[in-house]
């Protein structure tokens, strides 16, 4: 963590630097900081899914539903990502519109645990 931390640093100084005179390369320099902090936190994802795996067997939780709350993490960090470079680079009507889609995207995937979720409760005022 403090590697990370010490890229965006000294990005946001060398972004600084350029604010001024040329904007377009502290625009760069931010997007190229953020590539890097995002493929070193993709690196982290193995160790995040063989927790999962454990977890997996532990309990019996179905493998879809795994699925899908991992598809939901993955686009929560790839809208917030691409909505930051977009606010970073001044376009926030833009990032906004990313924000939605990433939201109505997690609903839309997210629909089959709210279903048996559903399917459950009924089952059990039923019973």
């Amino acid at each position: 963590m403090i590697k990370i931390a010490l890229v965006g640093i000294l990005a946001v100084f060398a972004a600084i630097q350029f604010k001024q005179g040329k904007q377009e390369y502290s625009i760069l320099i931010g997007i190229v900081c953020c590539l890097l902090i995002f493929y070193y936190g993709i690196g982290k994802m193995d160790t995040v899914l063989k927790g999962i795996e454990r977890i997996e067997g532990y309990l019996s939780i179905n493998v879809e539903y795994i699925q899908i709350l991992l598809k939901i993490i993955g686009i929560t960090y790839i809208s917030e990502f691409a909505a930051a470079l977009c606010k970073d680079a001044g376009y926030a009507a833009i990032a906004g519109q990313i924000e939605l889609a990433g939201k109505l995207s997690i609903m839309a995937i997210s629909m089959p645990i709210l279903l048996a979720l559903l399917d459950t409760i009924e089952r059990f005022f039923t019973a």
